[in-house]
């Protein structure tokens, strides 16, 4: 199969650098050419928990969409996402855009709503990817993020991953 870009979103609440890292390294086992973005917190929507740790990673993957969904899901299972007794989230990971894809693959729909829904997702993606398109509105993610009128605060946190700092802090 060839080479499809992917943009993937994560996010913890708890122990969340340890989870996000974990994560990181599932994913760095087979996305090539793993790219980070800076990793933001933020105030939980949808849930009433404590704040999130988010970033955006991009990549190539050979696997085709649901088997690259699968191994996501087993990836949050592994860091607890599926216990019984959990409190919060330990790690979340979406799709957010496999290519230029568009529509619903088995219940997974894409482009991902919370792109343009959720400033945790749309800020990390236009700094990784500015000049890339959105599937769906056919504007780039730049021009998306500087147009938005998402009512959510971010702050850009320190996080490193295999000794290389993710954030830039100047943001």
């Amino acid at each position: 199969m060839p080479l499809t870009r992917i943009y993937l979103g994560l996010g913890s609440n708890i122990e969340r650098e340890s989870h996000l890292r974990a994560g990181l390294d599932a994913l760095a086992l087979f996305v090539q050419d793993m790219q980070c973005s800076s990793v933001f917190e933020s105030a939980a929507v949808g849930i009433k928990s404590g704040p999130f740790f988010n970033l955006v990673v991009t990549g190539l993957t050979d696997l085709p969409l649901m088997e690259l969904d699968r191994r996501l899901k087993f990836i949050e299972a592994d860091n607890g996402r599926y216990a019984p007794d959990r409190k919060g989230l330990p790690l979340d990971i979406d799709v957010l855009l496999y290519g230029q894809q568009a529509g619903n693959f088995d219940g997974l729909i894409l482009p991902r709503a919370e792109i343009l829904k959720n400033a945790f997702v749309l800020w990390p993606l236009a700094l990784l990817a500015p000049d890339e398109q959105h599937p769906g509105v056919q504007r780039s993610f730049a021009e998306l993020w500087c147009d938005a009128q998402i009512d959510q605060q971010l702050a850009p946190v320190p996080f490193t991953w295999r000794d290389r700092q993710l954030t830039d802090l100047s943001l």
